[in-house]
């Protein structure tokens, strides 16, 4: 496998999808965390959060990421798995560099974990499909803001299937200092009334553990079915936190783009 040179990933999409400034940054996520104080029972293994601007998406993924804040010494290791929009690879991409820069820092990556999987076949190293995706990177803010110091394992998905993602979780999976994130919006450019109604049957599917959706019900359906193949071999229980659009969150209902935010826990132990 070749390296790039350059050891940090820099912030492609600051500025853009969400603020350039670290203190704006700061400022509106403080503000968008401050909206959720729920905890719930049990850690969450894994969530899936949107990846739109944050005007568009930010409630949203907030809602999922600020219960995070429980466990956030405990949570050292993130698992960010996000579908390709630039660069088409086939299978899942790592990149060569050591660390993921956003306007609040700098995030590590963990190299020893990416040593666990760069051997299988589904995995390559493409710094291109790194190097302007926005759906890893608009989920870093979030992670710095709700976690304290942690590494991060990003994999861009391309062409792979469900059993092939689900494969990569599998050797990534850990304990409780391991959490897994899927990046996927859901609908795109539906009339309002019918991604609402699209939405919900998607999110009914999310939360039953199958069966799969495809790409016309969510951009990242391949790393989704991935965990959803997963979750039923690990027993984890799905939980729908949000579920709106962007017709919600800007105004325009004539063609919105639909986000969920949902969490997956471990199935209560009972006792006897």
């Amino acid at each position: 496998m070749s390296y790039a040179a350059e050891p940090i990933r820099p912030a492609a999409v600051a500025g853009s999808f969400y603020p350039g400034s670290s203190a704006v940054l700061a400022r509106d996520l403080r503000a968008l965390l401050s909206r959720d104080t729920g905890i719930p029972a049990r850690q969450p293994k894994a969530i899936i959060a949107p990846h739109a601007g944050y005007v568009y998406s930010g409630p949203i993924a907030a809602r999922v990421y600020a219960p995070l804040s429980a466990w956030r010494a405990g949570i050292r290791r993130v698992v960010l798995l996000g579908p390709t929009h630039r660069v088409a690879v086939d299978g899942l991409a790592v990149p060569s560099s050591t660390a993921f820069a956003t306007p609040l820092g700098t995030v590590p990556v963990d190299r020893s974990a990416i040593a666990l999987i760069e051997q299988l076949p589904q995995v390559l190293v493409s710094d291109a499909a790194h190097a302007f995706e926005h759906s890893l990177e608009v989920q870093l803010p979030f992670l710095q803001s709700v976690l304290d110091e942690f590494m991060l394992v990003p994999l861009a998905v391309g062409r792979a299937s469900a059993t092939q993602v689900a494969e990569v979780l599998e050797c990534l999976w850990g304990g409780d200092e391991t959490l897994l994130v899927i990046s996927s919006d859901l609908s795109h450019y539906l009339p309002y009334g019918l991604a609402r109604e699209t939405d919900t049957a998607t999110a009914r599917q999310i939360v039953a553990l199958g069966p799969p959706v495809d790409h016309q019900q969510a951009c990242g359906a391949t790393p989704v079915n991935g965990l959803l193949l997963a979750a039923r071999r690990h027993g984890l229980r799905a939980r729908l936190v949000d579920l709106r659009n962007s017709g919600d969150t800007a105004g325009d209902k004539s063609r919105v783009v639909g986000y969920g935010a949902f969490a997956f826990s471990a199935e209560p132990e009972h006792a006897g």
